[in-house]
């Protein structure tokens, strides 16, 4: 959020009959209405300016009434035309359940106490940019909806009067689609877990014919819990919602485990990896769950690119107050492909398969306070490092 949006935290005062409400309650007249309607239509960048955003616009007056609105408006006003907006309040347009439960209309109810979107715009009409979100509950042709609402607003001048330019987005398929996501990674753990405890049981009680299989059905069940947890951690992070949990690091130990872990993965299969004995040994603060996800996908990556029998090498090496860790193998990528190789959707491996690397920068630069980069040439191959801080606060 920019640095000139705030939360107003606009309070409810005692109304002239002992009922909650905002402040301003009166409105303007329709005649006044219908004059600054006029005026603002009549101007061509007024006119741009709301059919230029994705999202749905609209212009409110001191009265907090809509005197202008993009045509898209429509989509959230169902059952009204847009002509028809001109003079009401957000929350009457929209057909908001408490909109006219005060004596005033939108605004003056109690439940109005709670609205962010009057937060906002109350804000923006006092000169001050705001955003908030806003939930609203309305009933439409006989049937209940619920609304979540990205409101911002923006200060607006025009012929000397103050005006609030409020920018509307619907988040309501994005709420309903992060509530179904986190019930479906914690049920889908919890069954993978189940499985992967049931195997771990079989592993010392199976036939010696079956043990062989049993232990390599308990490893896929590990990688794919690892996999589960790694996306359900990386799209938490895109949403700035995954805490770090920083501790301490050898760096030495942590590469040789790296290593140890990944040589019976599938991917590393009749691939060499190995440690750079010759790396510095050093003890650091990072969060070791989301650095081992970095460094095993940059291992699977260079695997994936690497001959059978050919070495992939770990390392690290202290440089000032920076900590660089390294991985190498002597596959070359094209030029082509290495300006598109931190890219989310971008992947050589086919359709909707890009987020190895993409999820290497995207956690290490926004969760783990650091840097990546690689080089590829086919004189020494391709080297992908990942820079840290000593201490991650």
């Amino acid at each position: 959020m920019a640095s000139d949006m705030r939360d107003t935290g606009a309070k409810p005062h005692a109304g002239d009959e002992g009922q909650a409400s905002f402040v301003p309650a009166g409105r303007e007249s329709i005649g006044a209405v219908h004059t600054q309607a006029g005026f603002l239509s009549a101007s061509p960048l007024v006119a741009a300016v709301l059919e230029a955003g994705i999202n749905c616009m609209l212009i409110l007056n001191q009265g907090r009434q809509i005197v202008a609105t993009s045509s898209n408006l429509g989509q959230f006003a169902r059952g009204k035309q847009l002509d028809e907006l001109v003079g009401v309040r957000l929350g009457e347009g929209l057909s908001c359940v408490h909109a006219f439960e005060g004596p005033e209309g939108c605004g003056n109810a109690e439940a109005c106490h709670e609205c962010g979107a009057l937060r906002a715009i109350l804000s923006g009409l006092g000169g001050v940019k705001a955003r908030e979100e806003c939930r609203i509950s309305r009933v439409v042709n006989g049937e209940f909806e619920a609304l979540d609402l990205d409101v911002l607003s923006t200060p607006l001048e025009v012929r000397g009067e103050r005006f609030a330019v409020v920018a509307i987005s619907d988040l309501s398929q994005e709420k309903r689609r992060r509530a179904l996501e986190r019930i479906f990674y914690h049920d889908v753990i919890n069954l993978a877990g189940g499985v992967e405890g049931l195997l771990d049981n079989l592993r010392v009680s199976v036939a010696s014919d079956l043990l062989d299989d049993t232990q390599l059905a308990y490893s896929m069940t590990r990688g794919l819990i690892e996999e589960i947890v790694a996306q359900r951690d990386l799209a938490a992070a895109e949403r700035s919602e995954l805490k770090v949990q920083p501790s301490m690091v050898n760096s030495m130990a942590f590469l040789r485990k790296i290593a140890a872990a990944y040589r019976s993965h599938p991917v590393c299969e009749r691939r060499n990896i190995v440690v750079d004995e010759h790396s510095d040994l050093i003890e650091f603060v990072t969060d070791a769950t989301l650095l081992t996800r970095v460094l095993g996908n940059l291992v699977k990556n260079a695997a994936e690119a690497s001959q059978v029998g050919e070495t992939i090498t770990l390392g690290c090496e202290l440089g000032g107050l920076k900590l660089k860790f390294w991985v190498h193998n002597m596959g070359v990528i094209p030029r082509e492909i290495q300006h598109q190789m931190f890219q989310r959707s971008f992947s050589t491996k086919g359709m909707g398969r890009g987020l190895g690397t993409y999820s290497v920068k995207f956690l290490v630069e926004r969760c783990l306070e650091g840097s990546v980069d690689f080089e590829s040439k086919p004189e020494m191959g391709t080297r992908f490092r990942v820079v840290l801080p000593l201490v991650l606060q």
